[in-house]
């Protein structure tokens, strides 16, 4: 029978209909992870004022590293508020807050760093710090100029609203408040490393973690990373020269620890400038140091300088610290002086999970904007955070902090005393980090 032309029955167009409806009608249901984003949203929006209050309240009191009393004490209170299980005086002043969600699932942390520097701040801020205090026997001005007093605020934030979705939460979170991630006083040790060998990884066991840092390097609304390595190893060299001493007129009668480390400083140049294979990766040799003598008229025993080695790729740094070594050693001995080269361990790469990195990128691009999540370039700076990525799968990530007009030509760098961010960038940020450990963990 033809059927070509026939009309469907009654049954089958209301059948049609139904369809047509429900799939209408679904479409109109926002999907659970669109219900998510909006509740963290709207959690976010309501604790917006405390974050920003948190946050000039610690830019305001800056702390040095393992000097961070006042705000570990700031954390921890607000973190026990939160029904948490709280955790004090982890590589001296570190607070690790952990909680334990409704329903059973992996462990997750979120990290922070608290230390501020030895800057005298130039703000205009209302809230600007007036801190001093004693860095390496000076006199020292104190100013939260890396941001740490944002994290710090975005990761008190995130707790409070995660705190509140206690039960819907497939797993456990562990917030870090980490101290001296800008280098402990070398006699103390300190940072990631020391919390990671006082167990924050551990017991429960952490599967990944993340964290963020602010810069104006972005404008705000716009989050940068790249998988891999993405920031430098940073090692520190100190080069102490031995000569002899002599009149400054009768330089002959003795050996100059002057121009012999002069030229040592030049020779440690050659090794990026035309020993090192750059196209495989950036590196940096940098002498930021160079004492010696106390008078004018007087050659001095010895010279010592100091500096720092920034690489990306573990051959090449093991190839730069040979090649140092034997220019150091080379171009003492030619000079009758002898010389000896200490290479510190420093910081590993902050190497991020090539697969976390990838799996939590639609996160950023749903919270950001596909068009505002940019790949990062390599950064010859360093982050300790590398250190717990050398013990689990991690993922470190930039927010930007420069106020969407202006221009990037006059970003200002961190750790300079004019560095300043707009606070616009603590909201997204504070939904970042939230949005990360629920999609981690699972949540739909």
């Amino acid at each position: 029978m033809d059927t070509t032309n026939r009309k469907p029955s009654h049954t089958a167009r209301l059948t049609t209909g139904l369809v047509t409806f429900l799939i209408a009608w679904l479409l109109l249901i926002p999907s659970a992870t669109a219900q998510l984003d909006a509740l963290i949203a709207d959690r976010a929006a309501e604790i917006e004022d405390k974050v920003i209050a948190w946050r000039r309240d610690i830019h305001q009191h800056p702390e040095l590293s393992n000097r961070e009393f006042r705000t570990a004490d700031l954390v921890a209170e607000h973190l026990r508020a939160l029904g948490m299980e709280v955790e004090t005086e982890v590589a001296y002043t570190g607070v690790v807050g952990t909680l334990v969600g409704g329903q059973p699932g992996p462990v997750v942390a979120l990290r922070a760093d608290m230390d501020a520097l030895p800057v005298v701040e130039q703000s205009d801020y209302s809230f600007r710090s007036t801190v001093r205090t004693t860095y390496n026997g000076l006199d020292v001005g104190v100013m939260h100029a890396c941001g740490h007093d944002t994290h710090v605020a975005i990761l008190m934030g995130a707790a409070e609203i995660l705190a509140s979705m206690r039960e819907e939460i497939p797993g456990t979170i562990k917030f870090i408040f980490q101290p001296a991630e800008e280098g402990a006083p070398p006699e103390e040790g300190g940072g990631a490393d020391m919390m990671i060998d006082q167990g924050v990884l551990a017991d429960p066991e952490v599967e990944a973690i993340f964290g963020l840092h602010i810069t104006q390097s972005w404008a705000v609304g716009e989050v940068g990373f790249r998988p891999l390595g993405m920031m430098a190893s940073a090692e520190r060299f100190d080069v102490i020269v031995k000569g002899s001493q002599t009149h400054a007129a009768r330089p002959w009668a003795g050996v100059d620890p002057i121009v012999t480390s002069s030229q040592i400083v030049m020779g440690l140049q050659t090794i990026i400038s035309r020993q090192t294979d750059i196209t495989l990766a950036p590196a940096v040799i940098t002498v930021g140091t160079f004492h010696g003598g106390v008078r004018n008229n007087i050659i001095p025993d010895d010279t010592t300088l100091t500096g720092t080695i920034r690489t990306f790729d573990p051959g090449m740094r093991d190839s730069i610290h040979e090649r140092m070594r034997r220019t150091v050693t080379n171009i003492a001995n030619s000079a009758g002086a002898e010389a000896e080269l200490i290479i510190y361990p420093g910081v590993p790469v902050t190497f991020n999970h090539e697969e976390l990195t990838a799996r939590m990128r639609p996160t950023l691009e749903r919270l950001y904007g596909e068009a505002n999540v940019l790949e990062a370039p390599r950064i010859t700076g360093a982050e300790d955070f590398s250190f717990y990525q050398e013990e689990v799968p991690g993922f470190f990530f930039f927010i930007g902090g420069r106020p969407a007009d202006v221009p990037a030509s006059e970003a200002i760098p961190n750790h300079s005393p004019r560095f300043y961010v707009d606070e616009d960038a603590l909201l997204p940020g504070v939904r970042a980090m939230t949005t990360l450990a629920m999609d981690y963990l699972g949540a739909e």
